[in-house]
């Protein structure tokens, strides 16, 4: 259904999406497609709003985050807990293309928001379920975090050093991925709705995006009876590839395990004849081979300040980076050039930074135009415009409670 998007010229341009959740995993996913064109209409409870309005480091009691997971949406504040604003939920639904939501399984259905209601009124319609274990199956009624994803899914196990408890990436991987997951569900499920001019229901389970990502372990365990477990900064039989100290106290990652590649490092290094020495001539000697190949590596970087060593290395054809933190990223020039700190201004201000738009798209690029809105911000547009609820009404929804707006009562 025709639709003006945030940003006017994204490849979704056109698609309405009502995104129905909070946290991470829902609200990245529609942060995505609101990043791609879609118009993102965001339904929060009045009075709190999601709780990603608060998380993590605030200024002025709003969180640095929500700018940037909340971009390019349209703020409505309904109670869904009460039967009037559902109300106004459904006939929000009839006009949109995708509901993105991540509640509880089962919880929709209660409140008669399900698929099976929604798209008896709609049947054009999507929706994207984000859940801790899907829609179906033993643990579906379980509540999963993004945390509880990652250890069930795999990737906690095989995450930190060897003789240690597992550990956890410093972000949140297993919603982030279960997003990404939503997203390519959503695209796939529009697409295929062109030839079938019907919607469908697309179920991603956190821990499934996670164990997507596990490669081989299933196969290794079960048909060599090899169980994958934590190694540290090395994946074993894959040499060179792991983080060397520099003469200024810097470290620096080198990815040089495939023959040609490692033969170029060892030309860069002033030791050609390594690369030959049977030791280190093929993959598998120097997986056999691996700490003393990375011992000798480290001492050659050690000799090297680390932007001396990267330029070398660059200069060889030899994959390799510096480890960035959050100020490196600020202040590349290629991640400038590639437009990958995009700078927009919050409601008190404050120039916030946030990351650009993956991936780029030749023709239609795809835009943030807003940092995330005020609670209530855009209820008057969407409720009166896209739901088509008449004024009498609206006030009436406005003085209970059920909608809250951020601007004024008129007089």
């Amino acid at each position: 259904m025709a639709t003006e998007s945030a940003t006017g010229f994204g490849p979704l341009d056109g698609v309405r999406v009502l995104e129905l959740g909070s946290f991470i995993a829902g609200p990245f996913a529609g942060q995505l497609l609101g990043d791609y064109g879609a118009e993102v209409i965001k339904i929060e409870p009045p009075g709190s709003g999601d709780p990603m309005r608060q998380w993590g480091i605030t200024r002025n009691g709003e969180s640095l985050w929500w700018p940037a997971i909340a971009r390019n949406k349209k703020s409505v504040a309904i109670d869904v807990r009460e039967a009037a604003g559902r109300d106004v939920v459904r006939q929000l639904i009839d006009q949109c293309d995708v509901v993105l939501e991540n509640f509880r399984p089962g919880r929709l259905d209660e409140w008669d928001l399900g698929f099976a209601e929604m798209s008896r009124r709609n049947e054009r319609l999507i929706m994207v379920h984000v859940s801790g274990f899907g829609q179906t199956g033993p643990r579906a009624a379980e509540a999963g975090f993004g945390s509880i994803g990652e250890a069930v899914g795999g990737i906690r196990h095989t995450t930190g050093n060897p003789g240690l408890p597992p550990t956890r990436a410093g972000i949140s991987l297993g919603d982030s991925l279960a997003a990404m997951f939503a997203v390519i569900g959503t695209m796939a499920a529009l697409n295929e709705r062109h030839r079938s001019g019907r919607g469908q229901e697309v179920d991603v389970a956190i821990y499934e995006a996670v164990a997507a990502l596990m490669e081989s372990s299933m196969v290794d365990f079960e048909v060599a009876g090899h169980l994958r477990t934590r190694t540290g900064s090395v994946l074993p039989g894959v040499a060179p590839s792991n983080v060397y100290p520099t003469a200024d106290g810097s470290s620096i990652i080198i990815a040089a395990n495939a023959d040609a590649v490692f033969r170029r490092l060892c030309v860069a290094m002033g030791a050609p004849e390594l690369a030959d020495d049977e030791r280190f001539a093929t993959h598998r000697a120097r997986g056999v081979n691996m700490e003393q190949l990375d011992e000798m590596i480290g001492q050659w970087t050690t000799t090297l300040p680390g932007r001396t060593a990267l330029e070398r290395l660059a200069d060889a054809g030899v994959p390799a980076g510096e480890i960035f933190t959050a100020e490196n990223m600020l202040s590349d020039e290629h991640y400038a050039a590639r437009d990958m700190v995009l700078r927009r201004t919050n409601r008190d201000g404050l120039d916030v930074p946030m990351t650009g738009i993956v991936p780029k798209f030749s023709r239609t690029p795809g835009d943030v135009a807003a940092a995330g809105p005020a609670l209530g911000e855009h209820t008057d547009e969407v409720v009166r415009g896209i739901a088509g609820i008449d004024s009498a009404t609206f006030d009436g929804l406005l003085a209970a409670g059920i909608l809250a707006t951020s601007q004024p009562p008129t007089q």
